[in-house]
């Protein structure tokens, strides 16, 4: 049986950790930033974990 290949979207997006979870950036950070408070933005800035409920999507296209 072939090999499922890697999403090549989903390798840019995502990374995964020494423990198996995997990293993502949060979303509205790119444009549209006037509006948005300081706190707001700079709270966006930081990376955090895929929630569970999406994991295995998210695994299935990272093929692990």
């Amino acid at each position: 049986m072939p090999k499922m290949k890697t999403n090549s979207s989903a390798k840019k997006r995502f990374s995964v950790t020494g423990s198996g979870k995997v990293k993502r950036k949060h979303a509205f950070k790119s444009h549209i930033l006037t509006k948005k408070s300081t706190k707001a933005k700079r709270a966006l800035t930081h990376a955090t974990l895929v929630d569970k409920s999406d994991m295995p999507r998210v695994k299935a296209m990272l093929t692990i």
